[in-house]
Order: structure tokens, then C-alpha cells, then sequence
């Protein structure tokens, strides 16, 4: 299986240009949901250490349905086949650029919760325009076991979120271990509790916002994604969710630039435009690097060959 890796503000993105099962034809939306219950194995084995890491999100290149698409891509991480990720795309523009097959400019890119436009500025700098963002509720509170009474707003960037601002606790490296363990009781209870998505779609990430002490940088985050790692990006659909919550509270105006920081410090520039549907169609604009291009190799001997579960 051919692979290229790269990351985006410290997140790993794995590329596979071939050894997938065939997903056969139709909506991506469709192909992600056989990826998700006929081939678990397959996605995991990937994700999973040793072959993988922690964080890890891995981008299977597929045939788009729409011919003015690049190429089509299902992300997944260790636990979850996701709708979107922000900065996979920019991880894989990057790589279909090192591969030769795309140049500068603006392509099409085809995913399981839409298709979304790329701009290649340079060898390392991708703007992503996400598909239309929303807010969902606002001030919705959970009460969390442990931790008691949580309020924050739920929002779709692509994935679904539970966005809490300010967070309580605050979002520093130092604290990387509390916050994982908060964020991942916050999203338990959202789902006991029936909190998500208008068709019940459950909550797979949570965001905690804090305030930054680097002049001219809006906001730091925290983002706990579906494998309960958190991400080393500001997460690009994280970002949108956000940025739907900011243009619902009349809090950022259309075409206002922003900075966001992760946790670990790395960076996007976030702006928005008015969606048709009433949300926003959010612009994330990020760097990622290729660190690898690899060949792996599934070992029929090899205890692990499935990857290590615990």
C-alpha cells in the first residue's frame, strides 16, 4: 500500500493512493458508509500504532462523482469515518501537488459531506472553502458527571461539535491531559442526553475556546476528536463550526480575517461568507508538509499486523 504523510499545523495526514478495498460507485457519502461497517479493519489496521500514530487521519483518494472534481477522498481516523476534515485537505492538496497532479491555483475536491474548493498558493499553503457551516443550538447545557453543569452551543462544520467558550480550564499544553479528560466526558454526555445533530446525529468532537496571550490571534483551542486525541490543528471543521457560532452571535463580520491557534500554538486564518441556507461558507487557510512517502506492508506472521488494540 503506497502512502505519503504529511502533517498541517503538527496533524498527520496519511495519504493512500492504492492497496484500498473497492468501495464500488456511487454518492461518497454512500462508499464512506461501507468504508465504515464493511472495512473496519482495513482503516484501523492503518490508523493504528505501530503502522500509525496517535492523531492520525487517513485520506483514501477515490473516483469523484463530479467530473469537475480533482479527485474524491474519504477521511478517516482509528475510530470514526468522518464527513470532512479541514486539514486533511489541505494535507492532501499539498500532496497531490508534490505528486505533480495538480499546480497553483483552485481545484475541486469531492467529500462525503460535499464538495469543497482548494487554492494551492505555494508548494505548502492551501485555503480551504468548506462546505455551508451552521449553528445548530446555542447555550444548550449538559450536566457531566464529574463535572457538573456545561454550557456550550452545537454547530456543523462537517463534523458535528459541542463548542464551549470560554473553556474552563485553560488551553495550554500543561493542560492537555485535564482538557482531554473534561472534553471527552463533555461529548459522553451529549450523546446519553440526545444532544447533536437535527436528525440525531450524534456529537463526535468537542471544542473548548480560550483566549490567547499572543497579540493579534483571536483565539486558542482545544479540539478533542472522534479517537479521543486531541487536535494538533485548529481543526478545520472545528473552525467552521466556530466561525457559523461567531456569525450567529453577530460577534465577526462577513470577510473579517481572524487568526486561530491551536493548543500547541500552530496557526489558520479563518474569514467567512454568508451561506444560501443561512449559515456561513467558511475560508481556512493553513500550511502542511510532506515528512514521508512510504510502502506498507500487511505481514501475514506479523502479530500486530491488524494493529495494536488495547
Amino acid at each position: 500500500m503506497h502512502v505519503i504523510d504529511s502533517h498541517t499545523g503538527g496533524e498527520p495526514t496519511r495519504v493512500i493512493l492504492d492497496g484500498a478495498p473497492d468501495l464500488g460507485s456511487g454518492p461518497l457519502a454512500e462508499r464512506a458508509r461501507r468504508l465504515a461497517t464493511e472495512h473496519e479493519g482495513f482503516y484501523r489496521s492503518i490508523m493504528l500504532e505501530p503502522r500509525g500514530q496517535p492523531a492520525m487521519v487517513g485520506a483514501l483518494l477515490v473516483e469523484p462523482v463530479d467530473p469537475s472534481c480533482v479527485t474524491g477522498v474519504i477521511y478517516f481516523d482509528v475510530d470514526a469515518v468522518l464527513g470532512m476534515c479541514g486539514h486533511g485537505t489541505i494535507g492532501l492538496t499539498v500532496t497531490l501537488a508534490h505528486l505533480g497532479r495538480i499546480g497553483a491555483g483552485r481545484h475541486r475536491i469531492e467529500t462525503p459531506a460535499g464538495v469543497v474548493t482548494v487554492e494551492l498558493h505555494d508548494a505548502n499553503t492551501v485555503t480551504v472553502t468548506n462546505i455551508e457551516s451552521r449553528r445548530v443550538l446555542s447555550d444548550v447545557t449538559l450536566d457531566v458527571p464529574g463535572y457538573g453543569a456545561v454550557t456550550g452551543d452545537v454547530a456543523y462544520g462537517g463534523n458535528w461539535f459541542f463548542i464551549v467558550d470560554p473553556s474552563p480550564i485553560p488551553v495550554e499544553t500543561g493542560n492537555i491531559g485535564q482538557l482531554t479528560d473534561m472534553t471527552v466526558a463533555i461529548r459522553k454526555a451529549s450523546i446519553a442526553q440526545g444532544i447533536g445533530g437535527e436528525q440525531g446525529e450524534p456529537i463526535d468532537h468537542v471544542i473548548f475556546q480560550g483566549a490567547s496571550p499572543d497579540p493579534g490571534v483571536h483565539s486558542r483551542n482545544f479540539v478533542l476528536c472522534p479517537d479521543d486525541n486531541y487536535d494538533r490543528s485548529p481543526c478545520g471543521t472545528g473552525s467552521s463550526a466556530r466561525l457559523a457560532c461567531l456569525a450567529a452571535d453577530g460577534a465577526l463580520a462577513p470577510g473579517e480575517e481572524v487568526i486561530q491557534h491551536s493548543v500547541i500554538g500552530s496557526a489558520y486564518r479563518l474569514s467567512y461568507q454568508p451561506g444560501v441556507n443561512g449559515g456561513v461558507i467558511p475560508s481556512i487557510t493553513g500550511q502542511a508538509h510532506i515528512m514521508a512517502e512510504a510502502t506498507l506492508v500487511f505481514d501475514a506472521n506479523d502479530p500486530f499486523k491488524e494493529g495494536i488494540e488495547l
